[in-house]
């Protein structure tokens, strides 16, 4: 199954039984009075018993599918919400498979009313060949459907939910920040802009309920600004939640007032982050996951080990991107907005910090982090980005030599190991990195 995206530009999953629905009463209103108009002389060679039997077992056997749809539904959102994350739910509720399955059952159920109203109709001893050749046809995709709906059950396997995330995520990746070029020593992220920006002329606050920044329409914003002669600085980054009166952004300078309708549909929100423009997000969802599968109630470490595979990865091709500037310039070259974005060490914050909290006490996700650690030491060129994963080997050195473990495990949980438990590199404390 695949999971739904959450872009304003896609189209919302509930309108997709919608068209099946819309369709099918459109087809049922026109083909069999074609055939009742034009194709007199085509009939289906069956007793018309037979198949008002058909027609009738067909249309009666879509609802009970269709309450079997809605139960799986049911299963995907509480599984997904107890097992993995509540955040995860909305992926598993909007998958296009399951509304997908659902349109075809209501198209099936909708046409096969309409081939039975028209089965002998006026006592003629007809049955409308292409009316019955469609409905077989829509049964068959039906249970195709549904077959691929059940199969789809085993997506909720934990590698496949953690593979789902990480592919979503390394495609941000992919789309929003470019590879270092020759000289990596020195990133965009790290180079300041010197702007004098002055007292603000112009400030645009929220108002409305609680919503997540989904993502920025910094051409748009860049327009505006560069007509007014502007700088507008942005005060909250994407993935922030917003709430009454609080502060979007802020304008400096300016020949006149920027039209605040404009300002504001240039800063999308939703109900929920979204991993769209979000790279942040993926890895949150995967530590979500982590801290989950370490808390008391579950113990599960092992799930912890293949998360961190996925991190590890996402961190990896972060560490060789040039990252966010946080600032757009218009076509003379000139800074035209200004927003907050993550810095490296943010990332390796939102990875590690809460899986070494939580996983203090297991010794198997101590040796995975390390190994995880070591990995992003050895393959990242950037010096700053280089010292800053040096950091979080000693802080974690730190935190295993003041554990309770014994001697013994405080050993162990020294070792490298990708596996958690399973295959020591040999490195620990002591070595140089």
């Amino acid at each position: 199954m695949r999971f739904g995206s959450h872009d304003s530009k896609s189209m919302p999953p509930w309108l997709i039984p919608m068209l099946y629905t819309a369709a099918s009463v459109t087809a049922g209103l026109i083909l069999p009075r074609l055939e009742h108009a034009y194709f007199v002389g085509y009939t289906e060679n069956i007793s018309v018993g037979s198949a008002l039997a058909f027609f009738s077992s067909v249309s009666s056997g879509m609802m009970a599918l269709t309450a079997i749809v809605f139960a799986i539904a049911f299963v995907l959102v509480q599984f997904s919400a107890l097992a993995y994350s509540p955040r995860l739910a909305i992926m598993f509720a909007s998958s296009p498979t399951l509304f997908q399955t659902l349109g075809i059952f209501v198209a099936t159920f909708l046409y096969s009313l309409a081939a039975l109203v028209w089965t002998d109709r006026g006592g003629s001893g007809r049955v409308p060949l292409f009316s019955t050749l469609l409905v077989a046809i829509l049964l068959i995709v039906s249970m195709m459907a549904f077959t691929r709906l059940v199969q789809s059950l085993n997506d909720l396997q934990i590698h496949n939910v953690l593979q789902v995330i990480g592919v979503r995520g390394r495609s941000v990746i992919r789309m929003m920040f470019p590879l270092i070029a020759d000289n990596p020593k020195v990133t965009p992220e790290e180079i300041e802009v010197p702007l004098n920006l002055g007292p603000p002329t112009q400030t645009l606050t929220y108002s409305g309920e609680p919503r997540a920044i989904t993502r920025f329409d910094l051409d748009t914003l860049v327009r505006v600004a560069q007509g007014a002669d502007a700088v507008l600085a942005i005060e909250c980054g994407v993935g922030d939640t917003v709430v009454e009166d609080t502060v979007l952004l802020r304008v400096y300078g300016g020949t006149r007032k920027l039209p605040e309708q404009a300002l504001t549909r240039a800063i999308h929100l939703a109900t929920s982050r979204s991993l769209e423009h979000d790279p942040k997000y993926a890895i949150r969802l995967l530590v979500d996951i982590v801290i989950r599968a370490l808390s008391p109630a579950v113990n599960d470490p092992t799930t912890a080990v293949q998360a961190l595979d996925q991190i590890e990865d996402l961190l990896r091709r972060l560490g060789r991107r040039r990252l966010e500037s946080g600032y757009a310039r218009d076509a003379t070259g000139k800074v035209r907005v200004t927003f907050p974005v993550p810095t490296w060490q943010d990332y390796l914050a939102l990875a590690f910090d809460e899986i070494r909290q939580f996983g203090a006490a297991s010794i198997q996700v101590d040796r995975r982090l390390r190994a995880a650690l070591v990995g992003l030491s050895d393959t990242i060129t950037v010096d700053g980005r280089r010292a800053a994963v040096q950091q979080y080997i000693d802080h974690l050195n730190l935190g295993i030599g003041q554990s309770s473990f014994d001697d013994q495990d405080r050993a162990a949980a020294e070792q490298e190991d990708r596996q958690g438990l399973g295959l020591s590199r040999g490195r620990s404390r002591g070595w140089i990195l």
